[in-house]
């Protein structure tokens, strides 16, 4: 496939440079809008953006989705295409996503060797798990029926290029949790003439730690992290109220439905043992993300064509994506595309200093292609 790269890479350090917050992403959807009509697809813009590409005689279609939004992180690298936006930046690599679609749509659109719709996805607000279901609130696979969709995401730390995915749980649900405690504050001489909300909160913060050391299977994968502890104390002033704040991933439902269940019994018993008052809100925004088994074999099977190496059954990933809500809709698969383990694409993901590695773009973008040509054959 004749893609130049330095097309591609310059694309792709445009939108590194112009980074948009998620639900913001006004000037990058007006530039992916843009490319896809110069290439000769059909585009329809609402909270994202859809770029239809048909060919032959064939009624079938599958998705292609790339998310477009960055992070609210102030850049630390040194490169000659730093964000120009103060505090944001595309440290989790969607301004290659972006960019390896788009070289995908544009090598279909020049060579349509194949039968049915291409479906180009661009997805807003990846990042707080809002993106998708925006897309889909908007009637979306109503509105442009699919039997697949695929999405790609890159991987820090393994081998440029190495395309890895599985069959089943590819990646691991998010929820939040926030607990309230109401107590009395009081002098912080005198601590018996209140219900000091700081000792309480922190008697939560360990009891929590046990859900997943004593009350889960071991090996399952699950984690629960206090993140913030607020509190309306003072230098003498103990504190009369607090607010621990966390996150909960979970491999399986059943285990994030008992992890509530777990948060709600320690949290309100604590509560009860100190004579205070509690509130628990758990809600979740990740779903699972659950890969079919159709669509896992496809890309496989053309990853392996590709001539990527390719770990067919890895382990699952302890992070979340809203491509989850995609796939429960339609059968999807959601594949990992190395970015190398050493310098800027190395550094993890949503590090400050983190970059996607150019000499994916055009690995992804005939990896797309290909995927194309296997799912609608002429």
């Amino acid at each position: 496939m004749n893609l130049d790269l330095s097309n591609l890479s310059d694309l792709r350090r445009a939108f590194h440079k112009a980074p948009e917050l998620g639900f913001k992403e006004t000037g990058t959807k007006a530039k992916v809008a843009s490319l896809l009509r110069e290439y000769g697809l059909e585009v329809h813009e609402g909270v994202g953006v859809v770029g239809l590409l048909r060919s032959g005689n064939s009624n079938r279609a599958i998705g292609l989705r790339a998310d477009m939004d960055a992070l609210p992180i102030h850049e630390a690298s040194q490169h000659s295409y730093v964000s120009k936006t103060p505090g944001v930046m595309h440290a989790c690599g969607h301004d290659g996503h972006m960019t390896m679609l788009l070289g995908a749509a544009k090598a279909l659109a020049l060579d349509p060797r194949f039968s049915g719709t291409a479906v180009f996805i661009f997805q807003p607000n990846e990042e707080l798990g809002l993106g998708a279901k925006a897309m889909l609130k908007e009637k979306i696979l109503e509105r442009f029926p699919i039997e697949e969709i695929y999405a790609i995401h890159n991987l820090p730390g393994a081998p440029v290029g190495q395309i890895s995915t599985r069959k089943g749980l590819i990646c691991s649900s998010e929820s939040l949790f926030e607990i309230s405690i109401n107590g009395q504050g009081c002098h912080s001489s005198m601590p018996q003439t209140g219900q000091d909300a700081i000792t309480i909160g922190a008697e939560m913060i360990q009891a929590l730690q046990t859900i997943i050391a004593r009350k889960l299977s071991p090996g399952a994968g699950a984690v629960v992290s206090v993140t913030e502890f607020l509190t309306d104390g003072q230098r003498n002033i103990l504190p009369g109220t607090a607010a621990l704040k966390g996150d909960v991933r979970a491999l399986n439902s059943k285990d994030r439905i008992d992890i509530e269940t777990f948060i709600r019994q320690i949290s309100k018993g604590i509560a009860i043992a100190h004579g205070v008052d509690v509130n628990v809100n758990f809600r979740t925004e990740f779903i699972e993300t659950i890969n079919a088994d159709v669509p896992t074999e496809a890309a496989i099977r053309v990853a392996q064509a590709v001539g990527l190496d390719t770990v067919p059954d890895r382990t699952p990933m302890n992070f979340s994506e809203d491509f989850a809500h995609f796939a429960t809709a339609v059968p999807g698969c959601f594949v990992l595309l190395g970015n190398g383990d050493t310098g800027p694409n190395g550094q993890p993901l949503h590090a400050n200093n983190y970059d996607f590695n150019d000499a994916l773009l055009p690995l992804g973008a005939e990896f797309w292609t290909k995927l194309v040509y296997d799912r609608l054959p002429m």
